[in-house]
């Protein structure tokens, strides 16, 4: 365990997708945290070769018992105690989920958050789940009962959602067919939810929605974009979160680098999502997005 060490930077539980081939999944959310100066320890749910958009992904479901121990080690380290954030995503089995929402009240319950000379970054863990389960135009690509226990037993434990649209709408049992009713959908669930992939018209929107305020941001549509920027948007905005940023600013800074990268992967022919670029948009941007408030006043 870490006897003296004192943290200099935050720390972010990972729960999600290892996919060796393709920049999504887990993956992307720990080298988008890391470039924002957030460590991670990782507990992957699935071990594959490539995004299984491309065809057969290779490798295979990590057993739910195999993933339970890979928590309790990361616990018997001390980690839970230190751990500023919690980040969900991809499961391949409902027991998978069962094991996420106790490690999510073991992490919250973790006391004291100072010990021993080492300390968390937060007084309290904060809980982003991004609810993969599917989009527009397949639908649900998740088992049935993985959607049903990510909606049972993550949404309510949940400090922030990262639905997509077809999610959002999935979650709350509302169409999302444009912002005012992705506000409606994102209120319905009462948490606050970052929303991505939201019709614009010409454009696409990323919207977030709390129980006081709302903000839009809107950028042009790619066609061609690969996969992971719901991944890459989501653990930005978190990063952004864990620093203090205000959601209006976590909100911008997070799209504006989405925006940047998914620019440059259609214009260099990118087949997967260019990390080092994202990276780069992080740290470096080049591209600066203005969120208005929603509705407009």
């Amino acid at each position: 365990m870490f006897n003296g060490y004192i943290r200099v930077m935050p720390l972010a539980l990972v729960l999600s997708s290892h996919v060796a081939g393709s920049r999504v999944g887990g993956g992307v959310s720990v080298s988008t945290l890391q470039a924002r100066g957030v460590d991670a320890a990782f507990c992957p749910t699935v071990l594959f070769g490539r995004h299984p958009g491309w065809g057969a992904p290779g490798g295979a479901a990590v057993g739910d018992d195999m993933f339970a121990g890979q928590l309790e080690g990361v616990a018997a380290h001390g980690l839970y105690q230190l751990t500023d954030a919690v980040l969900t995503g991809y499961f391949a089995s409902a027991a998978q989920v069962e094991i996420a929402a106790q490690a999510i009240d073991d992490v919250r319950a973790a006391h004291p958050r100072e010990r021993e000379g080492s300390k968390a970054f937060l007084s309290a863990p904060l809980v982003m789940v991004d609810p993969i389960l599917g989009d527009e135009p397949h639908g649900l690509y998740v088992k049935p009962e993985v959607a049903a226990a990510v909606k049972t037993l993550l949404v309510p434990r949940a400090d922030i959602l990262a639905p997509n649209a077809f999610e959002l709408g999935w979650l709350s049992g509302r169409s999302v067919t444009d912002a005012g009713s992705a506000l409606a959908a994102a209120r319905a669930l009462g948490r606050p939810v970052l929303a991505s992939s939201i019709p614009c018209g010409d454009e696409i929107g990323v919207l977030y929605a709390d129980a006081d305020s709302a903000w839009l941001v809107r950028h042009a549509r790619f066609e061609g974009v690969p996969n992971g920027t719901g991944d890459f948007l989501a653990a930005a905005f978190l990063a952004a979160r864990i620093y203090g940023e205000a959601p209006r600013a976590a909100l911008e800074s997070a799209a504006s680098a989405v925006a940047e990268t998914a620019r440059k992967a259609v214009g260099w022919g990118s087949f997967e999502l260019p990390d080092i670029s994202a990276r780069a948009a992080l740290t470096a941007p080049q591209t600066r997005l203005k969120a208005g408030a929603f509705p407009p006043r």
